[in-house]
C-alpha cells in the first residue's frame, strides 16, 4: 500500500524486463548471453509456469478490441519465450501477423496467477513449429493436435505479472 493514498501500490506484482542498464533489480538475473533483458528468479513462479494448466491468450483485433481465448502454452525460461500452436488462419494467428503485435497469456488457478506480456510473432517455420511441439509434449504429457496450416506463436516476454505464487 502507498501509505500517502491508502491505495495499492499499482507496481506490485509486477517485474518489468529492462532493456538496459547495468544494475539488477533485486531477485531478478540476467539471461544467459543476453545483457539486454532479465528475468525474475523465482522458483515459485517457474514450478507454476511448468504445471499443465491452460491459460488466456489476450490480442487485439484490427478494430482495437481485445480477443481472448483459451490456450495451452508451454514457457521456455532461458529463452524468455511463450509459445502458443495454433493454425494460421485463426483469429489470434491475424492478430499477431500484423507487425509490432503484442500479446497476453494469463494463467489462473484460484488466487494464483500469472500473466506474460510481450511481442508476438507468427512463424511456420517446421523447426520452430516442431520446438513448440516437443515443449508441449512435454508439458502436458501427449503431443498436440496435428491440423494442417499448424503454426507456432513466439512470445518475447518483456514484463511478468503475477500474485501468490510466493
Amino acid at each position: 500500500m502507498n501509505p500517502a493514498s491508502r491505495r495499492p501500490d499499482p507496481s506490485a506484482g509486477t517485474t518489468r524486463l529492462p532493456t538496459g542498464g547495468p544494475r539488477l533489480p533485486e531477485g531478478a538475473r540476467r539471461l544467459p548471453g543476453d545483457t539486454a533483458r532479465r528475468l525474475p528468479a523465482a522458483t515459485a513462479l517457474a514450478g507454476f509456469l511448468a504445471e499443465p494448466h491452460v491459460a488466456t491468450l489476450t490480442t487485439l483485433r484490427p478494430d482495437g478490441s481485445p480477443h481472448v481465448v483459451a490456450v495451452r502454452f508451454t514457457w521456455d525460461e532461458v529463452a524468455g519465450l511463450a509459445r502458443v500452436l495454433t493454425i494460421g488462419s485463426t483469429r489470434k494467428a491475424r492478430n499477431l501477423a500484423r507487425q509490432g503485435g503484442r500479446a497476453a497469456l494469463c494463467q489462473a488457478v484460484g488466487f494464483r496467477w500469472v500473466t506474460l506480456e510481450g511481442v508476438a510473432t507468427v512463424h511456420d517455420v517446421p523447426d520452430r513449429v516442431s520446438e513448440g511441439v516437443r515443449r508441449y509434449a512435454k508439458r502436458y504429457g501427449s503431443p498436440p493436435p496435428h491440423p494442417p496450416g499448424r503454426v507456432v506463436i513466439e512470445i518475447v516476454v518483456d514484463r511478468i505479472t503475477q500474485l501468490n505464487l510466493d
